[in-house]
């Protein structure tokens, strides 16, 4: 018997439905036996394949996700930085803080400080602030 090898726009369809799946369960904890049961890979291929399609590891796709979502809640006015750390799966503000300033070259709190079409542009196109 013969196997095919599967196309590659049927592995950016299943990326896809693993990006999709990941956005819908972004508060939940995210195990990689279910991201790759939702591809429909193994998971040592599902991360071959993610990293290859997507340019980033599950990890750093799913820390930048969660990254921009807190951020999006620090513009629209979320008043406890603790609770926006919390929700993006950080035990400690410390830890939120570090990771945040990594993603975006800011505090949260100086990121709250931005106006909105600075913050917008840094949340979109995922650049690092630079003075």
């Amino acid at each position: 018997m013969v196997r095919r090898a599967r196309s590659i726009p049927d592995h950016s369809t299943r990326i896809e439905d693993v990006k999709r799946y990941i956005g819908d369960h972004i508060d939940e904890p995210l195990y990689r036996a279910v991201l790759a049961s939702v591809a429909g890979f193994s998971i040592p291929h599902l991360h071959r394949i993610f990293t290859a399609c997507v340019g980033e590891s599950i990890a750093a796709y799913v820390r930048r996700t969660r990254l921009e979502r807190a951020a999006r809640k620090l513009r629209m006015g979320a008043v406890d930085i603790a609770q926006v750390a919390l929700a993006a799966g950080y035990d400690t503000h410390a830890a939120f803080g570090k990771a945040f300033k990594q993603q975006f070259g800011l505090s949260p709190s100086e990121f709250r400080r931005l106006d909105c079409p600075s913050a917008t542009d840094l949340i979109t196109k995922g650049n690092r602030y630079e003075n």
